[in-house]
């Protein structure tokens, strides 16, 4: 099992090397996006690439690089500003994360201000949301299953599924828009918006109700349907049978057997449901104002600002590799029966 675990962390390793190293090639093949602000700010945007290796500075026109993309003038001294070819930029972004751990500045959103600073300052705000729905939605999603496995072809049964099948089809940016008008803007029971830092602590709380339960809804939908397939499966079994058998009361067969050995497949699901959540707050953190990673993604990406894109895209790469492989390492530790990399 060691084995196997060191195994699966170094192939996630080597391929998140691959797919950030793919990424950062093809952003660099984009067109150039001029930076945006006062001129010592733009000066200072430049020297810095020249420093990590991904801009060249002449005194004289360099026809060989083509045009420049930036030209400064201080007295009687002009220097120009060429971009190094995109496979020489890629290996001064590798010795730049070794050495340094600079992953760019941001040429649009925020001059000069470090792409990983933009990150940290709102990948709590995304990790905390969708922590919060996976919590709220998981005993809600399992129970509603159990229930409807235990009413199997009941009214019961087919009123669940009935709601689950219609829900799960709603995505959470059409059924924000939806609470939004009602309770936001009708009814002024909510904010109409994310709440300020300045805002109360109350204000703060209810800014909270919207987004979870959007982002919950689907996920309990989710979790309800494979809950109540996984454990009509288990009780249609054999061995379920033969427990009845030896005396155990249908209650304890259910929570002894049944209910434990259903789980097995449905535990390692809320790994894989909360990195779905995670890719689908992007919508909903923009149409509710939430100034999460999700958010500043697609405001990069509209703005053009391709370092702080690709740290963005980075973070979700690595969080859907390592819940992968935490995901794969769950099944051996929630069933004994299963010993990954195990010799036959």
């Amino acid at each position: 099992m060691t084995k196997y675990v060191i195994k699966r962390i170094i192939l996630a390793l080597c391929t998140a090397f691959i797919i950030l190293s793919l990424t950062f090639i093809l952003i660099k093949l984009l067109p150039f996006e001029k930076p945006i602000g006062q001129v010592s700010q733009i000066f200072s945007y430049y020297e810095k690439q020249v420093q990590l290796g991904y801009f060249k500075k002449y005194s004289t026109i360099q026809p060989q690089y083509g045009e420049a993309v930036y030209t400064y003038t201080s007295g009687k001294i002009t220097n120009y500003y060429y971009q190094v070819p995109v496979m020489q930029q890629y290996f001064s972004w590798l010795k730049n994360i070794v050495t340094k751990w600079d992953w760019g500045v941001s040429n649009v959103i925020s001059v000069n201000v470090s792409a990983t600073v933009l990150i940290a300052e709102r990948l709590g705000v995304s990790i905390g949301i969708n922590v919060l729905s996976v919590i709220f939605s998981v005993p809600i999603g399992i129970l509603l299953g159990i229930w409807a496995a235990l009413k199997k072809n009941k009214t019961t049964d087919h009123v669940i599924s009935t709601l689950v099948m219609v829900f799960i089809s709603v995505p959470s940016f059409v059924l924000i828009t939806f609470l939004m008008l009602i309770f936001c803007y009708n009814n002024k029971i909510l904010p109409t918006q994310w709440p300020a830092s300045t805002d109360t602590t109350s204000t703060k709380i209810l800014g909270y109700i919207l987004p979870v339960f959007c982002l919950s809804f689907g996920s309990i939908c989710g979790y309800c349907r494979f809950t109540r397939a996984e454990l009509c499966e288990v009780m249609s079994s054999e061995y379920l049978l033969l427990a009845r058998t030896k005396g155990l009361t249908k209650r304890q067969a259910i929570l002894r057997h049944a209910l434990r050995n259903a789980m097995v497949p449905i535990v390692p699901s809320i790994l894989a449901e909360f990195i779905g959540i995670l890719g689908g707050s992007m919508i909903l953190e923009n149409l509710y104002g939430i100034p999460g990673i999700g958010r500043l993604f697609v405001t990069a990406l509209n703005a053009k600002d391709y370092n702080v894109l690709f740290v963005d895209m980075a973070i979700f790469t690595t969080i859907s590799l390592l819940a992968g492989v935490v995901l794969d390492i769950s099944y051996g530790f929630i069933d004994p029966r299963i010993r990954m990399g195990a010799k036959k």
